[in-house]
């Protein structure tokens, strides 16, 4: 017998309860979405399409985009329907699979960050061995074990929400389905699974931040062996790289890194990484680029021919 007899769908809060503010927000993540979108397209076709982008830092660059405009997907154009609902259900399913696509794209986009790190270490620690190492198959082989990592993290939140026990309240207090808020409804004692969350995603966080951290130190620290020109170039490309892992880390870390339970000020972290990050990261790397803005003046000048 199916112990979710009960509940078939959800209803979610949202971001607030205020129409006029509703009105509002709606506004503003539609401009944010749509910016996100070109944004983040925008550099997957220049990477596609420009033969000077052809290095595995726009390989992984191309990527990374294209992630954030799925990832950004999978939850702004639903929160931006629900700020113009009365009534915000989400059914059963559709919740699962929310939860599911957010953490399997957010997972990958994490170790793709780590990929990202490691290409710059090479570039600027080892430059004569840099396309010896970062060949083609390192550059398929990484991105691919992103994903499979980013997959498994997921799998993992969905097998233990599937299998919760829903039998009454099926109010979640946020605008998206996450763990901890379905956590608060579940109809058992959640305190083990809990703990895997924190596992799963803050412990996760923690390990890559300080990862990625060290890794840049490290480049950082070897720049004292290069011209400086070539000093410029390194700390301009590791500045934005640095600048998208902190955007992105800091709030995962602190919704995640304690023990399970909802904050008020949860909603608004959720959104800062689910919503705004994805529209910074593309605005971040092309603004300190000069290469990738070259490829886009020079597609924008054929475009128009």
């Amino acid at each position: 017998m199916d112990h979710r007899i009960n509940v078939t769908e959800f209803f979610l809060l949202g971001l607030t309860q205020s129409l006029q503010g509703q009105k509002i927000l709606f506004v503003v993540f539609l401009l944010i979405y749509i910016v996100t979108m070109v944004g983040n397209l925008l550099i997957v076709v220049t990477v596609v399409v420009s033969p000077t982008l052809d290095s595995p830092m726009y390989f992984f660059l191309g990527y990374l985009s294209f992630m954030d405009a799925v990832y950004s997907t999978t939850v702004t154009p639903n929160m931006i329907i629900d700020l113009l609902c009365e009534k915000k259900t989400i059914s059963f399913q559709a919740c699962m699979s929310q939860l599911f696509l957010g953490h399997l794209f957010g997972g990958s986009e994490i170790l793709l960050l780590v990929a990202m790190a490691y290409d710059r270490y090479v570039a600027i620690c080892k430059p004569l061995h840099y396309l010896t190492i970062m060949n083609q198959r390192v550059c398929v082989l990484l991105l691919l074990l992103a994903w499979v990592g980013g997959f498994l993290h997921a799998v993992v939140h969905l097998v233990f929400a599937y299998n919760l026990p829903f039998c009454g309240p099926n109010v979640i207090d946020h605008f998206i389905c996450d763990m901890y808020p379905l956590l608060k409804l579940a109809c058992t004692d959640t305190y083990v699974i809990g703990l895997t969350v924190v596992a799963n995603d803050g412990a996760i966080c923690v390990v890559i931040f300080t990862v990625l951290l060290i890794s840049y130190g490290v480049i950082l620290h070897s720049l004292k062996n290069l011209s400086q020109e070539g000093r410029r170039k390194a700390l301009s490309t590791c500045g934005s790289h640095i600048t998208v892992v902190v955007l992105f880390f800091v709030p995962c870390i602190f919704m995640y890194v304690r023990p399970p339970s909802t904050l008020p000020i949860d909603k608004s972290l959720t959104v800062f990484y689910t919503v705004i990050t994805p529209m910074l990261n593309p605005l971040i790397y092309t603004l300190r680029n000069g290469e990738m803005k070259n490829a886009m003046e020079k597609l924008w000048t054929r475009g128009r021919k």
